[in-house]
């Protein structure tokens, strides 16, 4: 068991075959700690209403994170624009879980960081609802082929992670030029509440950059890439991809060190 100071995790659309539970089961369990922030699109409640699928892992890990909010640690939902109907909650507790609309982190090292799930700095979410349910229709695909290709990848003795859905964000121009135009958005709205630093999820694109000054941080998911952000008790940051090729509660660092300027806290991946 590692004892960290912050975990940080976002899109895990529980309530959608594609969300990967027991994975995420495996992390939860290998970490203690003080904080929790739940970083939106937890319980997919689109998905929900287009068909019922709750399967027993999803509520075992509804259960588990009300368990760590009962014992030592102060957990934060943040919700998102695929569980927007829980944002009429927002000031309110469940299961001492506090429901907020965004939050303001200091680290161990005093740094601040913005909590937010970032919908709102998607032009496509905020002013073209069809064309986003649409996408993530789309997206929901891409994961299921993705899944059967990493079968055949393994079955073949082909290692290592590959996701057919980052490939498709990364290599098309459209794509690659929105989530650009969402972290540039993101780090701009940081700047304007002179904080030092954005934790977001929404994208399913998990990094860590610095970007005009601000340290931007991106979560990732829980149904395709599998990773999370932590926080150690020294302050500095880490963004862990689960590995299945290995043991279910293999957690592995998912980019390099993250060059800073002078005067500020290094970032660890």
């Amino acid at each position: 068991m590692k004892r960290v100071r912050t975990l940080f995790l976002s899109d895990v659309h529980l309530g959608t075959r594609a969300c990967q539970a027991e994975r995420l089961l495996a992390f939860l369990r290998e970490y203690e700690t003080q904080y929790l922030y739940l970083v939106g699109d937890i319980i997919d409640l689109w998905a929900l209403k287009r068909g019922f699928y709750w399967p027993a892992t999803h509520n075992t890990v509804v259960q588990k994170v009300l368990r760590m909010a009962r014992h030592d640690t102060q957990v934060f939902f943040v919700p998102g624009n695929h569980d927007e109907a829980i944002r009429q909650y927002v000031g309110m507790s469940f299961g001492a879980v506090e429901i907020v609309a965004d939050h303001i982190h200091t680290t161990a090292t005093g740094q601040r960081y913005w909590i937010m799930h970032g919908d709102q700095y998607d032009q496509v979410t905020t002013c073209h609802r069809w064309v986003s349910v649409l996408g993530d229709l789309s997206y929901t695909w891409l994961v299921h082929i993705n899944r059967m290709l990493s079968l055949s990848r393994r079955r073949l003795g082909i290692g290592g992670h590959w996701s057919l859905a980052d490939y498709a964000k990364r290599n098309v121009l459209k794509a690659v030029a929105y989530v650009g135009d969402f972290e540039k958005v993101a780090a701009h709205a940081t700047t304007q509440k002179k904080l030092d630093g954005v934790v977001c999820g929404h994208i399913h694109t998990p990094t860590m950059k610095m970007l005009d000054g601000i340290q931007y941080f991106n979560c990732g998911d829980w149904v395709d890439s599998c990773t999370a952000l932590v926080e150690h008790s020294d302050g500095q940051m880490e963004l862990v991809r689960s590995t299945p090729e290995l043991k279910l509660a293999t957690m592995v660092p998912l980019l390099p060190p993250l060059e800073t300027t002078p005067g500020q806290e290094r970032l660890r991946a």
